[in-house]
């Protein structure tokens, strides 16, 4: 199970990867994402709301079978922050490299 400060951070470049490959609505990211990391509604659209505010993205509805559909959009700032993650997987590379070393070290740890 992920740490959920981890979690979160993760989630937001998640949806925006997906917005990456096209519009989408809340339901369908859920199902998109449910094969990589765990979500739930309640997480969702909170995420959506927040992203949304930071400019990272745009809604816009169409109606579905008399209803009407929020669907979502990626902008040119959530491409950045993508970007600036990708960016960073060198440095994250190091520090889980790190603690995998570290972790190595648990059993003369416990032993002293």
């Amino acid at each position: 199970m992920i740490d959920p400060q981890l979690k979160r951070g993760l989630l937001d470049v998640c949806v925006l990867s997906l917005l990456r490959r096209g519009d989408s609505y809340g339901y369908q990211i859920i199902k998109d994402l449910s094969g990589c990391i765990e979500i739930s509604e309640s997480t969702l659209y909170p995420i959506l709301r927040r992203l949304e505010s930071a400019g990272c993205l745009t809604v816009y509805t169409v109606e579905h079978s008399g209803r009407l559909r929020k669907f979502y959009r990626i902008t040119s700032d959530g491409i950045k922050v993508i970007d600036q993650f990708l960016s960073s997987w060198p440095e994250i590379q190091r520090v889980y490299q790190l603690i995998k070393e570290c972790a190595g070290d648990d059993a003369r740890a416990v032993s002293e």
